[in-house]
C-alpha cells in the first residue's frame, strides 16, 4: 500500500573531510565487478552542462492575450496553452522526482530542490548554495525552509511580470506553508491543508467511499478496549476470525495490524485500544495503485500500477513502498473497468467535500472472488506520478498532472472526461515502465566519498551497468537495456540505514510472479540494484550516530 509521509530528520551536508585512511568495502555486483567497473566515473561539472534539453516547451513564444479568452475544448488546445504559458510554475521539494520531466510540456515550469542531483547542470533545477547545517523533522519543514530562503525568494521573483503571481506545487505542505505563500504572494495550487488532513483519515475515506458506492473490503468502524470486544464486533459484522485492523492516520506499514488470535491482540493492543479503528476481513488481495485528477468536468483516471513493497534488497522496512510497475496485464479489462468506475465515484464524492486536483488511490483486488475494493486515499501528488507522466497515454494526450494544473491556472475549459478516460484505458496501459527507490539497508552511518552520477546507464557487452551520459529525465529510455538513475545523496552527504540513495527508472518489469503466489524481484532488478550500490563509497563515522531516515519520496 502507499506509505504516508514519514516524520523524520534529515542530516545536512557538511564540508568533505580529508581522504580516509581506511577504505570502505565495495559491495559486489552480480558478476562481482568492482565499483569502478560497475559504473564509469561521472564527468566533470562543465561537461555535464552539455545536456540535451529534449523539449521545446521552454522556448515557445508567449501567447497573445486573445488566445486565453475562449475556453479550452480539446487536447490540442490544452497542449498549446501550456506550451505558450507565461506564468511561472514551481515544483518545490527535497528532490524533483515526483514531477521530473513535466518541464517538457509546460513552458516556465521549473524545480526548486534541497538536493541537486545534477550538480548545477539541469537548466530548470534551482538549489540554494548556502545551506547551513539543519535537521528537518519532515518534508513539510524542508519545503517551508526553501520558501523562506532568500536565495529561493530572489530566484522566484526574477523575471515575474507585474500582477503575475507565481504558482507553487509540492508533495508535502501544511498550514504554515499556506501562510508563507500568502505572505510572499505565491499561489499554492493545491487543495487546502486542513481538507487534505481530514481526507487522509482511513476512517473518513471508508465513509466517503461507502456514500459514493465505492466500498472497502467488508469492515466495521468501531472502538474497542479488549480482544473480546474486537471479536464481538467482527462477529456481528460477519468478518470471520482473521482480521486486519487499521488506525486512522499514518504509514500503512506501521498502522495496520493483523490479528487472528489473542496473542496477536496482546502484541498490538497498545496501538489500538481507545482509537477509532477500521476492522476488516482479511482477504487474499492484490494491491494496485492508480492516480487521478478531479476536475470541474469530472475525474480523469490514470494508468493502474502494481507496487514494489518490502523487498529487503531495496528497503529495511517490512512492507515499505519501494517502487511501482506499469504494464498491460496489471488488471484484466473487467477489473480495470470496475476499478476505474470505483475511482470516478470516489472523485465525485470528493468534489462535494470541496476537493479538486490530483489524488492517488490504492485499490484492492480479491483474487479469490474477483471483487474490487477501495483501499486507501492519498490526497496529494504521489511517487507513482513519475511513471504516470511518461506513459504512451500521456504522449498521446498530455501528462495526467496537466489536468491538475488546468484547475489552478485561471483558465476556462470544457472537456469530455468520458472520452478521455476511454482513450486512456486503451493507451495508458499499453506501455511498460518500472521504478524502484533504493534505500540504504545496512546498519551503518558513513560520510559518502563517491556516488553514481545522475543520468542514463546501459548494459555493455560484458553485462556490466555503465554510465552512458548525463540526462535530465527518463523520457528518452528506449528498452530494457537502459536505465535512468536519479541520485539523491552525493559526496559529502551521509548515508545511514533507511536513507534514500536514489531512484532507478527503466523500461520493462522488475518483478516476476511466483507459482505459489506473490512476487519476487527479477534477476535484472537484482543486477541493477547491486550495480548501483557498488558505486557508493563512504567512510564510517568514528563514533556511533543516530540519524533518522529522510522524508520519503512518495507520500508516501
Amino acid at each position: 500500500m502507499t506509505e504516508p509521509p514519514r516524520r523524520t530528520a534529515t542530516p545536512r551536508k557538511r564540508p568533505a573531510k580529508t581522504a580516509a585512511k581506511t577504505k570502505a568495502a565495495d559491495a559486489p555486483t552480480v558478476e562481482n565487478i568492482t565499483a569502478a567497473q560497475a559504473v564509469t566515473p561521472a564527468p566533470a561539472a562543465d561537461d555535464m552542462r552539455e545536456v540535451s534539453v529534449g523539449t521545446d516547451a521552454a522556448f515557445a513564444s508567449s501567447p497573445s492575450s486573445a488566445s486565453k479568452r475562449r475556453p479550452l475544448r480539446n487536447i490540442s488546445e490544452i497542449r498549446h496553452f501550456f506550451r505558450t504559458n507565461d506564468v511561472p510554475v514551481y515544483f518545490i521539494g527535497a528532490t524533483p522526482f515526483n514531477l521530473l520531466g513535466l518541464d517538457r510540456w509546460v513552458r516556465r515550469f521549473s524545480y526548486i530542490t534541497y538536493y541537486d542531483a545534477w550538480d548545477g547542470a539541469h537548466p530548470r533545477v534551482f538549489t540554494p548554495i548556502h545551506k547551513p547545517y539543519q535537521e528537518f523533522a519532515s518534508g513539510e519543514e524542508i519545503n517551508n525552509w526553501l520558501l523562506r530562503n532568500p536565495e529561493v525568494r530572489a530566484h522566484m521573483s526574477r523575471g515575474v511580470q507585474p500582477g503575475v503571481r507565481p504558482k507553487v506545487a509540492m508533495v508535502f505542505f501544511d498550514a504554515e506553508t499556506e501562510s508563507i505563500c500568502a505572505e510572499l504572494g505565491y499561489d499554492l495550487i493545491l487543495p487546502p491543508a486542513a481538507l487534505r488532513e481530514h481526507l487522509d483519515s482511513k476512517i473518513v475515506t471508508t465513509k466517503l467511499g461507502n456514500e459514493a458506492g465505492a466500498p472497502s473490503v467488508p469492515n466495521v468502524l468501531t472502538k474497542v478496549n479488549s480482544y473480546e470486544e474486537l471479536t464481538a464486533a467482527a462477529e456481528k459484522a460477519g468478518l470471520g476470525d482473521e482480521l486486519v485492523v487499521q488506525t486512522p492516520y499514518g504509514d500503512s506499514g506501521k498502522t495496520t495490524f493483523f490479528i487472528s488470535s489473542e496473542a496477536d491482540w496482546r502484541k498490538n493492543s497498545d496501538y489500538v485500544v481507545g482509537e477509532d479503528i477500521k476492522v476488516m476481513r482479511r482477504i487474499n488481495n492484490r494491491p494496485v495503485a492508480v492516480e487521478a485528477v478531479l476536475t470541474r468536468c469530472g475525474t480523469v483516471v490514470g494508468p493502474f500500477m502494481t507496487e514494489l513493497t518490502g523487498y529487503p534488497e531495496l528497503t529495511p522496512y517490512r512492507g515499505g513502498w519501494c517502487g511501482n510497475e506499469m504494464y498491460p496485464d496489471v488488471l484484466s479489462p473487467e477489473r480495470r473497468a470496475k476499478a476505474t468506475e470505483l475511482v470516478r465515484r470516489l472523485g465525485d464524492r470528493l468534489s462535494q467535500e470541496g476537493y479538486r486536483g490530483f489524488f492517488e488511490v490504492d485499490v484492492l483486488v480479491d483474487v479469490d472472488t474477483d471483487e474490487v475494493y477501495l483501499g486507501e486515499l492519498n490526497p496529494r501528488i504521489s511517487g507513482a506520478s513519475a511513471i504516470t507522466n511518461v506513459t504512451a497515454g500521456a504522449y498521446a494526450d498530455v501528462p495526467l498532472f496537466l489536468f491538475h494544473l488546468l484547475e489552478y491556472m485561471g483558465v476556462e475549459f470544457e472537456l469530455d472526461v468520458d472520452e478521455i478516460n476511454e482513450r486512456w484505458e486503451e493507451l495508458a496501459a499499453a506501455d511498460v515502465w518500472s521504478q524502484m527507490i533504493i534505500k540504504e539497508t545496512s546498519d551503518i552511518v558513513e560520510l559518502l566519498e563517491a556516488t553514481p552520477p545522475t543520468g542514463q546507464y546501459y548494459f555493455d557487452s560484458t553485462g556490466a551497468l555503465v554510465f552512458r551520459r548525463a540526462a535530465l529525465d527518463w523520457h528518452q529510455l528506449q528498452d530494457e537495456s537502459e536505465a535512468f538513475f536519479l541520485r539523491i545523496y552525493g559526496p559529502g552527504d551521509y548515508r545511514w540505514k533507511g536513507a534514500d540513495l536514489g531512484v532507478l527508472v527503466t523500461k520493462g518489469r522488475l518483478q516476476r510472479e511466483l507459482a505459489q503466489g506473490g512476487s519476487a524481484l527479477t534477476i535484472r532488478a537484482g543486477h541493477l540494484i547491486d550495480s548501483m550500490r557498488a558505486s557508493y563509497r563512504g567512510t564510517p563515522l568514528p563514533e556511533p550516530a543516530t540519524i533518522e531516515p529522510a522524508a520519503g519520496l512518495k507520500p508516501l
